[in-house]
């Protein structure tokens, strides 16, 4: 078979369109100095090439025009940015009222819900023009997410400097609804309806299809479910979430080859005013006109075969768009698109004959080589962005690959036909369903597999050092003799990082009884029963992908009983999840049935999955196969006050009995809440779910009375609550608690004997612990980090004890008791001068012995109690030590003073508590590293 020569590429504009991004790169992350001196210098290589014929005589020219053109045009657009009004009046804080033009659709910003908080879009980020500025507004989603580019509007809000690597001035935080709208271009109007019919039309679907259809056409993203998005992108599938060139090239492609019978170039013209037409329903934002750049570049390359054309066509795109809006050279949209089209126009035609020579058939080498070549290429980027490299990336766009297009296109279709005849758009979307379906089956099975993502630094060092990794390795497989080298070395990455993740761990371990899902902040605790695809489940925390990856990893097929403490979003966010795919017997709920927005999705969820609602009693039993459940709270009668504190109160508070000993669960009670509690019933457990994240919220009874050996908290990283509170840390601690935390440990697994077992947080390791011994066998109990800061005095406390001891030891014979009363005028009447004089010790007279004011250890053996006991007086005696007016034989005589417990409380410091051989208890501030 005679070898096919491989297409030569005209690579002359290339520099020119290089030096342009270079230099909008530079002006929006460094200033505009550095993009002057970025363009110029560009232009000093395409001089020094022009004359010195470095290399052809239109690359050098190209470049030695662009160079300073662009220096020109981008650095002034940016220093117009930096020194503009309202830059100035961001610096400062002001608030202002402007009538902006909007620019772009509104976008927006899910957040985790907490506490009475729902989850969601509760906010919108688009941008605007005001005054010659760009602004980015941050505004509430109420009323603003309905706005069309190019309405006009007045807004008051708060200014704020910008994050920088765009064109804004400031960033506008919007307080209220926009005030006096505008109407919107017809176009602009037209287009909203169409989206709004494609959004009606795929409500036929289920949730998570009729979210994701109106992604995969339009870029729509305000109803896709939380849990798609994460799968999406664990598996490399999120770009099919926006709009791209992928996207244009299908529908333009369609329109192509349904009427190429007219004739190439009507079937052309076709093709561009369906290109237009998706323009204007996608919306006229720089990301979309950038997607149809390089989707009209790639038609361009496929249909009309001109492969040479190609890359002069990316570089003119390149030059063209930046120079007229430079803000898209940070835009990471614009750099994917144009990263990922060079690698089909450049590197695809070459493996893809590589595969046909070694007798792979045409589509099939195609099929392949295309998601290969466009995920390796733009994977440096996708890392510096998300954190993590996709393992399955390729895999996955393989196997997804071919419903893209009939799903797109079906789409595109439903939304022209729902303005005018519903029913059939709703009809067309039912057809596109499977092909939805099975988008969304891929994401789910790629994401679940073991070591499908792994982390990668974010930023711009993760990108640097992907790419350099990247490139390396495709520059040795060039060279046979590095090649072997090279395979090697993947396969052994592979057998490193894949295998670790799934046979290494081996979670959960062999005999749990109870985990502690990392979820974030939330809570979600898993019970098991004799059976092993069966447990009992208590809370789903926030994020419904949290909770379902913990459950599939488990193995859990069935929950006969899913137990909501309360209505919470950080408890119930995540309910949907673990009902879609498993046997649910019942949700339990508490009494209180606040907030109402929480217990009417709960109810929905509930009836749209055939599962019956219960509301236990105080006292009720579940007993399961290995498990035994008692209700102990709430135990008081209801109180209708959506407030966060009285939810908390009224979460239900189970006992459970498992191999592994009791095991309380608290849900979120606080201070009320954990009071009823104390004289109702025994809460001794060996495991305690500590309650509400560890929040400060929380009685030394209650934890004292429970007296767990092991203490998990189920808490978020970074949190802004401040949880869990460093005082019910130690105060968990100095009962003698393995306190342990989701945010560092991970996944909490316990185990008969006291045994927990925690999953590192990357999945690549677990590490075993077992509680301490029973406290209330072993005296010196150490306390918590609280009490380690006085550490340091509490030593020169006993120092100067023993100190004093040794001077009456000493000078017994030679000295003769005087008294003096405390506080008198006599120049000896006190231990040590200044402001702390006060009882103390007197050496006998006619004896000299050396005494110093600043001595350290002296006012250091006085210093800890002073601090517990809110700075009254406290000396060291020859006996221990003496507190107020007590001096002298008055404090020997009268015995150490013992500091209760709740005198520590004002200074927040702990205490130790010492068990000596008698029964007498001193109090120190000691307290053991």
């Amino acid at each position: 078979m005679p070898r096919t020569h491989l297409t030569t590429h005209d690579f002359r504009l290339a520099p020119a369109a290089a030096a342009v991004w270079a230099t909008a790169v530079a002006g929006l992350f460094l200033n505009w100095q550095m993009s002057v001196l970025t363009g110029l210098s560009a232009g000093a290589i395409g001089f020094l090439a022009w004359r010195r014929a470095w290399w052809t005589r239109t690359c050098a020219i190209a470049l030695l025009i662009s160079g300073p053109v662009a220096a020109a045009w981008v650095g002034g657009n940016v220093l117009r940015a930096e020194t503009h009004p309202l830059r100035v009046a961001a610096n400062e804080g002001r608030s202002t009222t402007l009538t902006v033009e909007v620019d772009t659709r509104p976008r927006g910003i899910r957040a985790e819900g907490f506490g009475g908080q729902q989850g969601g879009v509760d906010h919108v980020i688009l941008t605007a023009s005001a005054d010659g500025a760009h602004l980015v507004l941050l505004a509430p989603a109420d009323r603003w997410r309905d706005l069309l580019p190019g309405q006009r509007v007045t807004v008051k809000g708060t200014l704020a400097p910008p994050r920088g690597g765009d064109l804004a001035s400031a960033l506008l935080r919007v307080r209220g609804p926009p005030l006096d709208p505008r109407p919107a271009p017809v176009w602009q109007t037209w287009a909203g309806e169409l989206r709004a019919g494609l959004r009606h039309a795929s409500a036929v679907l289920d949730d998570e299809e009729a979210g994701l259809l109106p992604a995969l056409v339009v870029g729509d993203t305000e109803r896709m479910v939380p849990r798609i998005v994460d799968e999406f992108r664990t598996a490399g599938l999120s770009h099919l979430l926006a709009v791209s060139g992928a996207n244009l090239a299908i529908v333009c492609g369609a329109v192509y080859l349904l009427l190429r019978r007219l004739g190439p170039r009507q079937a052309a013209g076709a093709a561009m005013v369906a290109l237009v037409g998706f323009v204007v329903l996608a919306g006229p934002e720089p990301s979309v006109l950038r997607a149809a750049v390089m989707g009209a570049v790639a038609l361009l390359a496929l249909v009309l075969g001109r492969e040479r054309s190609a890359v002069p066509s990316l570089a003119t795109a390149v030059f063209v768009l930046v120079l007229v809006d430079p803000a898209l050279g940070g835009d990471p949209g614009f750099a994917l698109s144009v990263i990922a089209t060079a690698a089909l126009v450049l590197v695809a035609p070459r493996w893809a004959r590589a595969l046909k020579d070694r007798g792979v058939p045409g589509g099939l080498a195609e099929a392949i080589v295309i998601p290969t070549a466009a995920s390796l290429a733009t994977a440096p980027v996708v890392a510096g962005l998300s954190g993590q490299v996709s393992l399955v990336s390729v895999v996955a766009n393989l196997v997804a690959g071919p419903v893209v297009a009939p799903a797109t296109v079906l789409g595109v279709v439903a939304a022209v036909v729902a303005p005018l005849w519903p029913e059939a758009a709703e009809l067309v979307v039912h057809v596109a369903g499977p092909a939805v379906t099975w988008l969304i089956q891929v994401g789910r099975q790629a994401a679940t597999v073991p070591g499908a993502a792994v982390g990668w630094p974010r930023g711009w060092t993760g990108a640097v050092a992907l790419t350099a990794v990247v490139a390396v390795t495709v520059l040795l497989l060039r060279f046979k003799k590095t090649r072997t080298l090279v395979v090697a070395v993947l396969v052994g990455g592979f057998v490193v990082l894949v295998p670790l993740k799934v046979v290494a761990p081996d979670w959960p371990p062999e005999g749990w009884k109870a985990i502690s899902c990392d979820v974030g902040q939330g809570d979600a605790v898993v019970l098991a029963t004799d059976d092993a695809d069966r447990a009992v489940l208590v809370d789903t925390g926030p994020d419904p992908g949290a909770v379902d990856r913990c459950l599939k990893t488990l193995g859990i097929k069935r929950i006969p009983l899913l137990v909501l403490t309360h209505l919470h979003a950080d408890h119930v966010g995540g309910l949907d999840a673990v009902l879609t795919g498993r046997a649910v017997g019942a949700v339990a709920v508490g009494p209180l049935k606040e907030p109402e927005w929480a217990w009417r999705e709960v109810s929905a969820r509930a009836r749209a999955h055939g599962v019956r609602v219960v509301e236990p009693k105080a006292g009720e039993r579940f007993a399961l196969p290995g498990l035994e459940l008692e209700v102990l709270g709430p135990r008081r009668p209801p109180v209708a006050e959506d407030a966060n504190t009285t939810v908390n109160d009224y979460s239900l508070v189970l006992k459970a009995y498992t191999r592994a000993g009791r095991v309380l669960l608290t849900g979120d009670v606080e201070l009320a809440g954990q009071a009823a509690l104390l004289g109702e019933r025994d809460l001794a457990a060996e495991v305690l779910k500590v309650p509400h994240h560890g929040s400060r919220y929380s009685l030394p009874a209650f934890l004292r009375a429970v007296r767990p050996r092991v203490a998990l908290v189920s808490v978020g990283e970074g949190n802004r609550y401040g949880h869990p509170s460093p005082h019910v840390v130690d105060e968990l601690r100095t009962g003698g608690a393995l306190v342990l935390r989701t945010d560092k440990d991970g996944d909490l697994a316990v185990l008969p004997g006291n045994r927990v077992v925690r999953r590192r947080r990357d999945g690549l390791g677990q590490v075993a612990q077992r509680a301490l011994p029973d406290l209330r066998r072993h005296a010196g109990v150490p306390l918590g980090a609280v009490a380690d800061e006085l550490l340091g005095h509490a030593v020169a406390a006993r120092r100067a004890q023993a100190r004093f001891r040794l001077l009456h030891l000493r000078n017994a014979r030679r000295r003769h008791t005087r008294h003096h009363a405390q506080g008198g005028h006599h120049a000896r009447a006190a231990a040590h001068e200044g402001d702390d004089a006060g009882g103390g010790v007197r050496p006998r007279v006619r004896v000299r012995v050396r005494r110093r004011a600043e001595d350290r250890a002296a006012r250091l053996a006085r210093l800890p109690l002073q601090r517990a006991e809110g700075g009254s007086p406290v000396a060291a005696t020859d006996r221990g030590m003496a507190r107020g007016g007590a001096a002298g034989r008055a404090a020997r005589d009268g015995g150490p003073e013992t500091v209760p417990a709740h005198r520590v409380g004002p200074d927040g410091r702990d205490l130790l508590l010492r068990t000596g051989d008698r029964v007498r208890e001193e109090v120190t501030t000691a307290a053991r590293r």
